[in-house]
């Protein structure tokens, strides 16, 4: 918006040129969706408190996570609000970039809300039930898999998919770029879900993931960078490092408050909006199969659920590790929660740092 608004008076004010730096506004974001979570946290902890909304501790958990039983949660909405103020302020509304990561994100913010105020305002155990959570995830995936296929952006390229790796390889997946759409969106928004277990553990790899796309949108966005890197160039592409950037601050402002012990959970409304978002750019930057990379610990803890359910119904009740997911099963060896949920950020930022070497390493 202030792009739109200031921009244009930069002959009157040379000061107003700043607007048209990607850069710069990014910059802004991150620092505004920070501030932003720092001042409306705390509002939100109070009214949770006041109102006695607070998280139910599954009875099937480790025993340690009984204290937790009564934390604020809804703290997702801090969130949301962090990441599309500043989105809106400072990314340029005249592309179609920026209208599909909002709308994605406000999309499953009102799935994850439902769920939330079912399960925890309505007492209902399950919240939203699966099937209907399910219909939602791919709905949206449906959404940006059409954007994908008819959008002109996308001419000539609306069927590839980036190969991690390899130098002037691309998979043309055909129409079938529309389940794999799908198939992002849903995997994605509930291994986020499935993460939000410890204390700051999904919103930091959240974080270190919003890094690494903010990189991606950035230099597919720029002919010269994605000529050297040998990546598909997407006219406009760099406005999602914006909308990165703002995750990020979001990100971060939360940790402040989720950090151990937490003063508020993101509970669904924010865990589902943040997966969701992160399979969105993947599928709009054409970087699909590098989510396997870049947020490989969500698909851990997603295979190690997988796994666990295969292994307790095929091998007759046997499991393969002593709780899912994987963070649990560090929790009950005996391993302090703070140690596993750094050891995991660690891990992310080790794949953060691999995933930027691939570009160059092609």
């Amino acid at each position: 918006m202030l792009y739109h608004l200031l921009y244009p008076l930069r002959d009157h004010f040379f000061g107003f040129n700043v607007f048209r730096y990607i850069t710069f506004r990014s910059a802004a974001a991150a620092i505004l969706a920070l501030f932003i979570s720092f001042y409306i946290g705390p509002i939100v902890i109070r009214y949770m408190r006041h109102k006695q909304i607070g998280e139910e501790i599954d009875a099937d958990g480790p025993e340690s996570h009984k204290k937790k039983s009564g934390t604020p949660t809804f703290g997702g909405i801090i969130i949301l609000t962090a990441i599309v103020v500043p989105t809106v302020l400072f990314a340029r509304l005249d592309t179609i970039f920026t209208w599909v990561i909002l709308a994605a994100t406000v999309f499953m913010a009102f799935i994850g809300f439902v769920d939330d105020y079912l399960k925890v305002i309505k007492k209902y155990p399950k919240g939203l039930i699966g099937r209907y959570k399910l219909a939602g995830q791919i709905s949206l995936g449906l959404f940006i898999g059409l954007v994908v296929w008819f959008s002109p952006v996308y001419e000539g390229i609306h069927s590839q998919t980036f190969i991690p790796f390899f130098k002037n390889y691309v998979i043309d997946l055909g129409i079938f770029i529309i389940p794999v759409a799908i198939l992002v969106v849903t995997a994605t928004s509930n291994s986020v879900n499935l993460t939000d277990g410890l204390d700051g553990l999904a919103v930091g790899l959240v974080g270190i993931s919003a890094l690494a796309w903010a990189f991606i949108s950035y230099i597919s966005g720029r002919v010269d960078f994605s000529e050297y890197l040998n990546v598909m160039y997407l006219k406009d592409a760099g406005e999602l490092t914006v909308y990165c950037a703002a995750m990020l601050g979001a990100a971060i402002g939360f940790l402040w408050f989720n950090s151990s012990p937490a003063e508020i959970f993101m509970g669904d409304v924010g865990s589902l909006t943040l997966g969701g978002a992160l399979g969105t750019l993947a599928i709009l930057t054409k970087k699909e199969l590098m989510l396997l990379v870049i947020g490989g610990v969500f698909v851990v803890e997603s295979l190690s659920v997988i796994l666990q359910v295969l292994s307790f119904r095929y091998r007759g009740g046997k499991r393969i590790f002593l709780m899912a997911p994987l963070h649990h099963h560090y929790e009950l060896k005996g391993i302090p929660e703070q140690k596993i949920v750094v050891r995991f950020w660690i891990v992310g930022i080790l794949l953060l740092l691999f995933s930027l070497s691939l570009f160059k390493i092609r």
